[in-house]
């Protein structure tokens, strides 16, 4: 096996663990509430091919780690109050020593393990020795698929959702 792909750094595990946090998220929103529980399975399988992606060093992997995080991001920030409810909670929660709905904290965190692994991937992705003028193409192609998949994964599992993802797309 190649010395580079042998031994992984810090870097590799902080994505690994922010795409791990994300996904015990999944499973937890998944838990409280039946009727998303077969989009997060699917939306999970973007975090797993991430990591095994990002393992192997590709640009493919940090693109859509990236883009799709900014992404989810992006849409839970400007588009819904989850993450607004969940920084309420926990100020609250800070306050007081009590937290009233934890189901609301689930979006903070979420959004903390996407911001990191934003950052995470972007340094990998500047970390990497450029091997051809067709790596910036691949990194934003990864993150496009990304953005595709759970777009139509959103569709089919989740048709609670296509008025958010009108607004985010504006159409």
């Amino acid at each position: 096996m190649d010395d580079t792909r042998s031994h992984y750094s810090r870097l590799e595990w902080l994505i690994v663990g922010s795409c791990a946090v994300f996904i015990f998220i999944l499973a937890l929103s998944a838990v409280y509430d039946r009727s998303i529980r077969v989009l997060h399975a699917f939306q999970a399988l973007i975090y797993v091919a991430v990591v095994i992606l990002v393992l192997r060093r590709s640009v493919w992997g940090y693109g859509a780690g990236c883009i799709i995080a900014a992404f989810w991001n992006w849409t839970n920030i400007v588009h819904t109050t989850f993450v607004a409810n969940g920084l309420h909670e926990l100020a609250h929660a800070l306050q007081t020593g009590r937290v009233s709905r934890p189901d609301q904290l689930i979006a903070v965190v979420a959004a903390a393990a996407h911001f990191v692994l934003i950052g995470s991937c972007l340094v990998g992705y500047f970390r990497i020795k450029p091997r051809g003028p067709w790596e910036p193409v691949k990194f934003f192609a990864g993150g496009l698929i990304a953005v595709g998949y759970f777009a139509g994964i959103v569709i089919v599992f989740g048709p609670q959702y296509i008025p958010l993802l009108r607004r985010v797309f504006r159409i």
